[in-house]
């Protein structure tokens, strides 16, 4: 049985145990803060039991997903005889340079040292390490426990092997990844990302529309064709004669926005105001946590529908 270590126990580490359990490996979970460790079982199955009802673990009961799942003492514990390794501590360059130091020096050999990071090049906390070559991102589109797609970014040095081997371990565990062939800022997912949050403070800064047709043209426009088809897909469909008729057609179109596009958009000045206030007359803060659960129960739901149909 493959074993794993979670290291970081917050609600990515927990959705992160509960993806590796439902693919039969074993998970040893440790986290410096008591409080975030004796807290992450309880989140672990109400994790589980979601999934569960939307039958999202490969055809087993919460319970005998959770039963692989196990909380560590220390750290030593956590990585004894594992496999693979999953950090998830925070964003922060020189906590990630000293857990990455102890995780090379305590972790066995042979295992892959995967970090979640959103932000931070691997290259930054790795290079150092004697055994940067086994060294590699992972990372997820939160939470991981229900959307399946992990960026697996290699460093400069890392082994491709690596790389390959996290990425087959991805797909066992139901996962779907990105094997990115170098690192860069934002790796795929938030660049794609930033450049629509770029046009989208942009539009709402310049008086074109506001925050809600923004959310309206993604949420019930792009979004639904996006979540069967991805943008290359798209466009391929979108021509009668593929990608490239599609291209002949609308370049001209996409090359003369452009134009307008070149310089970053204002995220923090009036724009934001304007953006806070739409946001928290629809949703007050108080009411974040209930909305976001809603949207958990939603987004279960797609994936259910998504995974069934992608079978």
């Amino acid at each position: 049985m493959t074993r794993i270590a979670i290291v970081g126990s917050g609600l990515i580490g927990c959705a992160w145990a509960v993806s590796f359990a439902r693919g039969g490996c074993e998970v040893s979970m440790f986290d410096t803060s008591r409080a975030v460790a004796a807290a992450a079982l309880s989140h672990v199955a109400r994790m589980a039991d979601q999934m569960a009802g939307a039958d999202l673990l490969f055809g087993e009961s919460a319970d005998t997903v959770c039963s692989r799942i196990h909380v560590a003492a220390t750290l030593d514990e956590a990585l004894s005889g594992a496999d693979h390794v999953q950090e998830n501590v925070p964003e922060d360059l020189e906590i990630k340079q000293a857990v990455w130091g102890e995780l090379d020096r305590l972790a066995p050999a042979t295992a892959v040292l995967a970090s979640s990071t959103s932000a931070l090049l691997p290259s930054k906390f790795t290079e150092a390490l004697s055994g940067r070559h086994r060294c590699v991102v992972a990372h997820p589109i939160n939470p991981p426990s229900l959307i399946p797609a992990v960026e697996v970014v290699p460093a400069p040095w890392t082994d491709p092997q690596v790389v390959e081997r996290t990425a087959l371990l991805m797909e066992r565990i139901g996962q779907t990844p990105i094997r990115m062939e170098r690192e860069i800022d934002g790796f795929l997912m938030n660049r794609l990302q930033g450049a629509l949050l770029q046009e989208a403070f942009r539009l709402v800064d310049q008086g074109i529309v506001g925050p809600e047709a923004v959310d309206i043209g993604i949420r019930d426009g792009l979004a639904p064709r996006w979540a069967v088809s991805g943008p290359f897909e798209t466009i391929d469909f979108n021509a009668p004669g593929g990608v490239r008729d599609y291209v002949n057609r609308y370049q001209g179109m996409f090359m003369t926005m452009a134009q307008h596009q070149k310089e970053p958009a204002d995220w923090s000045g009036p724009v934001l105001n304007r953006i806070e206030q739409q946001r928290h007359a629809a949703v007050p803060l108080a009411e974040l946590p209930r909305a976001q659960a809603r949207r958990d129960s939603r987004l279960t739901a797609l994936m259910q529908f998504l995974r069934g149909n992608r079978a």
